[in-house]
């Protein structure tokens, strides 16, 4: 077994062994007619029936019924018992999972994975229903075969030696080919996740796709993943002759060995009824444990070893959490460091993609307010994303306070900056839970003093305050993006990033959003869509076809052609065309 699935395993155990100890405890009782079942009926027939005794006969069968209800009894219990193992590692293991999904997605250069629906929704369902069976089965193994090889050698310990060698040889040439059935598993899980995989993504640029004409392409390589997963699954198959063979050695065999031995247990003495009392005990008892066994751990324990490791190298238990220090409000600084410092910086988006930024190097102060302008598709939306880190430049560097963007936890990248997108996110919840939600800390006075300074009373009032309750769906996009407004105006990050966070907001509200966010301590950058935004900023950097340039509204008015044209562009936007006279009557 892998060191993590074994690790994981035993310490999913431990966690649970009160449990644990309850099962077996039920189990024992369960395998009480497992025990007993042989030798009573061995004593109904030897001191009952065949001595002419019914009545005697009956009565050990009679103690058989009874300990057929107190197992059956047992049972039930067992599989309470069982619910409140697996279910708390079914739970940890989906929370570990999503954190780990979230995690790579918001990481630095991270995207979402195609697969981790699959791995949720599917590959969990396996690990909990066979570790249930697992336990189920081995358990059940230990008792039945236990109790069952005990009965035999109460009955007749001859008869328990020639059952005990066959089984241990089936079980020998079980565990001998157990490697095998280990890695036709592992392939058969890995092409299923990469067929999800290839699908998904055909299916998700299924647009260009057909633009390129590339359906005959993608098409085989589907198919081609789906032929893979085909045979795996057939290979799986034929493993499970492996499993017969080794059910015929450890199961059947010992019955063909008491019948060829009986002419000569019976010249030894041994009874008619013992003969039939063996019978039972390895035909009931033996048998029916080792072949639950095996199907048990060449079916569903491989399907476990192989799923949950895939599980845990895909999403890896996480580290301690490191100590975080008290959220804090950003505060003005002399530090000579830049709060924002980039140096040669290029993207693209393919390989041989044009670069959206090419060689861009820029510094930002402490306490500056930086609006970024140009047209569609330079590159503005994703200067933002690089500085929040969810993005990672092909070249150059970017530092925040001094510190690299790229490699550095998602966590302490929070600390020190804050991103507002266009599409703001707010969750079911009241208006307060909204708002804390970068800064748990704050108290009410702090939020009512907050929504006051982005002017959103009005929206706080018409809610019902902060406790009223919000259902997303219901609020604007306008009113969407003031209560994200309000709830990064409050965080402790000293850097704010508001990617057309206010396009939705009429003119004046959004003056009175980004002057509350330019009184705010800390560092201001506002991907622009209004010429308003670039007259409010201390600086402006353009983008577009030439280089970038920055520079206060006044100077790019009377340096840069592009922003010129900008600026006429954006002023004619926002003119109201003037009315056509109508011709003399």
């Amino acid at each position: 077994m892998n060191p993590g699935v074994r690790q994981v395993t035993w310490r999913a155990a431990l966690a649970r062994r009160r449990d644990l100890t309850r099962l077996g405890g039920w189990s024992l009782v369960e395998s009480i007619p497992a025990l007993l079942s042989g030798y009573l009926i061995a004593r109904a027939v030897d001191e009952g029936f065949l001595a002419g005794r019914p009545i005697a006969g009956l009565t050990w069968l009679g103690a058989l019924a009874v300990a057929v209800l107190v197992g059956a009894a047992a049972t039930g219990r067992t599989y309470r018992c069982l619910g409140a193992v697996v279910e708390p590692f079914r739970d940890q293991l989906a929370t570990q999972m999503v954190r780990g999904a979230l995690h790579d997605a918001t990481r630095t250069g991270g995207h979402p994975d195609n697969a981790a629906l699959t791995r949720l929704t599917h590959q969990l369902e396996i690990v909990r229903d066979t570790f249930a069976g697992l336990l189920m089965v081995t358990r059940g193994f230990l008792f039945s075969a236990g109790a069952a090889l005990l009965g035999l050698l109460a009955l007749a310990p001859v008869v328990a030696a020639l059952a005990a060698a066959p089984l241990a040889a089936g079980l020998a040439v079980f565990l001998a080919a157990l490697p095998a059935m280990i890695a036709h598993q592992r392939a058969y899980v890995r092409t299923g996740e990469h067929l999800g995989h290839r699908a998904a993504t055909a299916l998700t640029a299924h647009r260009d796709v057909l633009a390129c004409g590339a359906q005959a392409r993608v098409t085989t390589d589907v198919e081609h993943q789906v032929s893979a997963q085909a045979n795996a699954e057939r290979t799986l198959a034929r493993m499970a002759a492996i499993r017969s063979l080794s059910l015929g050695i450890g199961g059947w065999l010992p019955l063909i060995v008491l019948l060829i031995a009986t002419p000569w247990l019976v010249e030894q003495g041994m009874t008619a009824g013992a003969v039939l009392g063996a019978l039972i005990y390895i035909s009931t008892g033996l048998q029916p444990a080792l072949h639950t066994l095996l199907q048990g751990i060449g079916g569903g324990g491989l399907r476990y070893l192989v799923t949950l490791e895939n599980i845990l190298r895909t999403y890896p238990e996480p580290e301690p959490p490191r100590p975080t220090r008290p959220h804090t409000r950003p505060r003005t600084t002399t530090d000579p460091t830049p709060a924002v410092e980039i140096r040669d910086l290029t993207f693209r988006y393919g390989p041989r993609a044009r670069p959206v930024l090419e060689n861009l190097s820029l510094t930002l102060h402490h306490g500056d307010h930086l609006a970024v302008v140009g047209p569609s598709g330079t590159g503005k939306s994703t200067l933002a994303a690089l500085l929040a880190g969810l993005l990672t430049p092909q070249t150059g560097t970017i530092h925040l306070a001094g510190d690299p963007v790229t490699g550095t936890e998602p966590a302490i990248l929070a600390r020190k900056r804050v991103l507002v997108p266009q599409e703001a996110y707010v969750f079911t919840g009241t208006l307060a839970d909204n708002l804390r939600y970068l800064r748990p800390d704050a108290d009410d006075h702090t939020l009512q003093a907050a929504i006051d300074a982005l002017g959103a009373r009005p929206l706080a009032t018409r809610l019902g305050g902060l406790t009223a309750p919000i259902t997303p769906a219901l609020l604007s996009s306008g009113e969407r993006q003031l209560i994200a407004a309000v709830r990064a105006w409050l965080a402790p990050a000293p850097l704010i990033i508001l990617d057309e966070a206010t396009c939705h907001l009429d003119p004046a509200l959004e003056a009175t959003v980004e002057d509350a966010f330019a009184r705010r301590p800390g560092s201001l950058v506002v991907i622009a869509h209004r010429i308003s935004s670039a007259i409010r900023a201390h600086r402006v950097l353009i983008l577009g076809d030439a280089a970038p340039l920055t520079g206060t509204h006044e100077h790019l008015l009377t340096h840069s052609t592009a922003y010129r044209l900008l600026v006429g562009h954006w002023e004619e936007r926002a003119t109201p065309p003037l009315a056509t006279p109508l011709p003399p009557t």
